[in-house]
C-alpha cells in the first residue's frame, strides 16, 4: 500500500494530528504565529461533523472547549505567549476540575504583544507556573513537523488518560517550517477514546482520588451526574473544607501525574555515552545543538545532547544522571534562562553554562558549537 506522504506546515501537522486523534471541537482565537491551525480546523472539522468556533477573545475560547469537554468532546485550542496568558485561569480551572483538553502554544518573543511573528521559548516556565495554586501539567516540546503531528496525538491521550491539561510549546520556526510527514493509518495509531466508565451511574465518583486511578470522566448528558466546581472538593465534586480531603485533593493532583512519570516522559539522547560535554536543548533549538555537536565532534571534543520531548514534568532523573558524568553543561535557549534553572538543580555539581538569544533569531549551530568550545577549555 502506498505511503501518505504530505510536505506540511508545522502548525499543518498539529491540525493534522489534532483530527486523527479524533478531535472534534475547537475553540480559539487568531493569533500569530499559530493561525493556520484555527484555519486549518475551521474548514476541516465541518466536514465530519465537528465544530470549529471562534470566540470573541483567547479567555471565552478555552471556557468553550472546557464546557465541550465536559459533554465528551475531544477538544483542542490554539494560541501564542498574549493569549495563553489570558487562558491561564481556565488552565487553572481545568487542572482543578480536571477536565481533559489540548492546549497549543506556537512561542514568540514577549512580554505582553513582543514580537509577533518572530520566535522565541519564553513560556516554558509559564507552561509550569502560569496558573496560581499548586498543580501538575503535561507539556511537550517537539523539534520538526513530524513530532508535532504525533506529538499532538500523544498529547490527546495523555489528557485522556490523566485528565487533564495537556500543552504542547512549539515555536513560530516549528509552526512555518515545511518538512515530510507520513500520515499513517489510525488503526496503525494508538488512539485513546472517551467512554463511559464501566460502573453504573449510581457508584459513579467523578473524583476518586483515593483510589489511587484516574476515573473516567463521564460526558454530561449521558446519566452520570456530578457537580464540577473550581473550588476543593470531595469525591462527589462537591466543595468541602474537610482538612484530610483539602490534602488528599490537592496531592492528588500531583500524583496522578509524578506517580505515572515513567508513561509521561519522553525523551532523547544524541551522542551522549561517551560525552564529557552535555548539551540541553529542546524543540527547534535542538535542532541547531545536534548539527553543532557533530561539528563538536569532528574536532574531537566528545559533547553529546539530552532533549527532553516531555519538558513537564521535566526529567530530574535522566539530566541527574547525564550530569554525574558530563561535568559541564550548556543549555542553549531562546530566552533569559529557563530550563538552565531546572538543569541546575539536577546538575549534581556539575559546571552549568547557558546560551541566550531573545532578539527574535534562532540560535545557530555556529553559536551553540562556539560555546562547547569555550566551556571544552575550561
Amino acid at each position: 500500500m502506498a505511503q501518505n506522504i504530505r510536505l506540511m506546515q508545522g502548525n499543518e501537522a498539529i491540525a493534522e494530528g489534532a483530527l486523527l486523534a479524533g478531535c472534534n471541537f475547537m475553540a480559539g482565537y487568531p493569533i500569530t504565529p499559530s493561525s493556520e491551525v484555527i484555519e486549518i480546523l475551521s474548514s476541516r472539522l465541518v466536514r465530519i461533523g465537528g465544530v470549529c468556533i471562534q470566540m470573541e477573545d483567547e479567555i471565552a475560547a478555552l471556557g468553550a472547549v472546557l464546557g465541550a469537554s465536559l459533554a465528551g468532546a475531544k477538544a483542542l485550542t490554539a494560541s501564542s505567549g498574549p493569549g495563553i496568558s489570558l487562558k491561564q485561569e481556565h488552565i487553572g480551572y481545568a487542572s482543578m476540575c480536571e477536565i481533559p483538553c489540548v492546549i497549543i502554544n506556537v512561542m514568540r518573543g514577549g512580554p505582553s504583544t513582543g514580537l509577533p511573528t518572530l520566535p522565541a521559548q519564553s513560556d516554558i516556565m509559564q507552561a509550569r507556573w502560569g496558573t496560581h495554586g499548586d498543580h501538575a501539567i503535561i507539556a511537550i516540546t517537539p523539534s520538526s513537523v513530524n513530532e508535532s503531528f504525533y506529538e499532538t496525538i500523544r498529547a490527546f491521550n495523555l489528557a485522556l488518560k490523566y485528565r487533564t491539561p495537556v500543552m504542547i510549546l512549539t515555536d513560530e520556526i516549528i509552526g512555518h517550517m515545511r518538512e515530510k510527514v507520513v500520515i499513517p493509518e489510525k488503526k496503525d495509531v494508538e488512539i485513546i477514546d472517551t467512554a463511559l466508565p464501566d460502573i453504573p451511574p449510581e457508584e459513579y465518583k467523578p473524583y476518586n482520588f483515593k483510589s489511587g486511578k484516574v476515573t473516567p470522566l463521564a460526558p454530561m448528558g449521558e446519566g452520570y451526574r456530578y457537580h464540577v466546581t473550581g473550588l476543593i472538593h470531595s469525591e462527589t465534586g462537591f466543595p468541602s473544607q474537610k482538612i484530610d480531603i483539602i490534602q488528599d485533593a490537592q496531592k492528588w493532583l500531583y500524583d496522578k501525574i509524578y506517580k505515572n512519570i515513567k508513561d509521561i516522559e519522553k525523551f532523547e539522547e544524541f551522542l551522549t555515552g561517551d560525552a564529557e560535554i552535555l548539551v540541553v536543548a529542546y524543540g527547534s533549538t535542538s535542532r541547531s545543538a545536534r548539527q553543532a555537536i557533530s561539528m563538536a565532534r569532528e574536532d574531537g571534543i566528545k559533547a553529546g545532547m539530552f532533549r527532553p520531548i516531555t519538558i513537564w514534568p521535566f526529567p530530574d532523573e535522566q539530566v541527574s544522571r547525564l550530569a554525574k558524568r558530563a561535568k559541564k553543561i550548556l543549555v542553549p535557549e531562546m530566552n533569559m534562562g529557563q530550563v538552565i534553572l531546572e538543569v541546575e538543580r539536577n546538575a549534581c555539581g556539575s559546571y552549568v553554562r547557558g546560551l541566550n538569544v531573545v532578539n527574535g533569531e534562532p540560535i545557530t549551530p555556529d553559536m551553540i558549537y562556539a560555546s562547547i568550545k569555550e566551556i571544552s577549555s575550561l
